[in-house]
């Protein structure tokens, strides 16, 4: 980089220019180029600025985070076999510290018309199947941390479905963050491309070996074409010391079906931003969310839905579970645009704070730019009821089992949606476990 970027940010970008994935590809260094130019515009945002209003990057920064340069070859199987879910029958993709590692996947045999290989890979031998996807989705001008994450671009999964291809098995995307010498970054780019009448389903875990320090800076671009079905459940259970950042992109063409179900619970500081956009009619989204924060973690949720056509339908459900001094932070937007007639969208935010010290800030909206819509936001945030918790335990259940079961009545409709039973138990035994420990103070 040769100090080209802010100063914060220095470190997490590729020094040596001949050193990137893609070095050579005037297309793909015109984008990163561009993408640095963002940094330096974007600065380090402060809570002036209302997408950062409440949350910090103090915590962030002080890390001096660099970008992971190194390849990670000695692991085994063996090694990370506490992290599998022997139960999901799944084609298994592992990325080590934001890189693939085909020694620990576990594609088998794809059916026809389904690519799924490395972003590196692929850019190095058929570079031209990426020159309108990167960025295709997110588009020229991101955010900082997705601009970040083009000038920085190194690896991912891309997964490609030809018209009419189904997909049964679920490919299952592992982040494993292992632990080096020094704080790392790594950020993975992905692209999914779903083309007309196709379907998957996609499962990704972020997870890690320790308690390592590290942070994590990805990307998606997921674009669905008419009539495409993808099914997407998201896992975060990344190290008690981690940095987690996410930005996932999504385009919807007419018809096509998109749910996505995404589990926060790791993570000292996790930030997650979810972009809807329909570009066809009669298309249908669905987004759910589940989050735990405990003593020191913040947990921040950011949706923007647009509805730029006609007869669609979204539905954003989040609920979170708040405990010690745990912080979360949901910021919800749906927008309406004008010719945008016959919308259907309904937003909902529920709270459940376990301690007095908790913390949530929220925050849903609606833009509602046409009148022939049906649209509807609320938020809730509250306690559990004292008689709830006494006619439990006049039953003979501790306080703990007791919160236990009441939480995890509050969470099960988001856990209900996960697209697997070994994933549904999976959550539903972490979660369980957390709050049975939960500080009430």
């Amino acid at each position: 980089m040769n100090g080209t970027a802010p100063a914060s940010f220095e470190t997490w970008l590729t020094a040596r220019p001949d050193d990137r994935t893609g070095a050579g590809l005037d297309w793909l260094e015109a984008r990163r180029r561009s993408a640095l130019d963002q940094v330096r515009e974007h600065g380090v945002p402060s809570a002036k600025q209302e997408a950062w209003r409440y949350t910090s990057l103090k915590r962030l920064l002080e890390q001096g985070f660099a970008q992971v340069d190194d390849t990670v070859t000695a692991l085994r199987l063996d090694d990370i076999e506490e992290l599998l879910i022997p139960e999901l029958d799944s084609h298994r993709v592992v990325m080590v510290n934001g890189r693939y590692t085909p020694s620990l996947s576990a594609l088998g045999d794809l059916p026809h018309g389904v690519r799924v290989t490395g972003l590196r890979a692929l850019l190095a031998n058929d570079p031209d199947a990426l020159r309108e996807r990167i960025n295709g989705v997110a588009g020229e001008r991101q955010p900082l941390f997705a601009a970040l994450n083009t000038a920085g671009l190194d690896d991912g999964l891309v997964v490609l479905l030809d018209r009419g291809a189904v997909l049964e098995r679920p490919i299952e995307l592992i982040h494993l963050s292992v632990g080096m010498d020094e704080p790392r970054v790594a950020q993975p780019r992905h692209l999914v491309a779903i083309e007309a009448g196709a379907q998957a389903t996609l499962v990704e875990r972020y997870v890690s070996l320790g308690a390592s320090l590290y942070c994590t800076n990805s990307v998606l671009e997921l674009s669905l074409g008419r009539d495409a079905v993808l099914k997407h459940d998201r896992i975060q259970e990344e190290s008690p010391n981690a940095f987690h950042i996410t930005g996932l992109y999504l385009s919807q063409e007419e018809n096509s079906r998109y749910q996505g179900t995404n589990i926060g619970l790791g993570g000292a500081w996790a930030r997650t931003d979810l972009f809807t956009r329909f570009q066809g009619e009669h298309a249908e989204c669905d987004l759910l969310g589940l989050y735990l924060a405990g003593d020191r973690q913040l947990m921040d949720y950011h949706i923007d839905v647009h509805h730029a056509v006609p007869s669609c339908t979204s539905r954003e459900t989040f609920k979170g579970i708040l405990y010690g001094k745990g912080r979360a932070v949901f910021d919800g937007r749906v927008v309406v645009a004008k010719n945008a007639q016959k919308t259907d969208a309904a937003m909902s935010n529920k709270n459940l704070m376990l301690s007095e010290n908790a913390e949530i800030d929220t925050k849903p909206q609606l833009e509602i730019n046409a009148d022939d819509v049906k649209c509807s936001h609320g938020t809730t945030v509250g306690q559990i009821q004292p008689e709830m918790l006494f006619y439990l335990r006049s039953r003979g259940l501790s306080a703990p089992i007791a919160r236990r079961m009441l939480c995890m009545g509050f969470a099960g409709e988001v856990i209900d949606a996960l697209h697997a039973d070994a994933l549904r138990e999976r959550v539903s035994e972490q979660v369980g476990q957390r709050l049975e420990s939960a500080p009430l103070t």
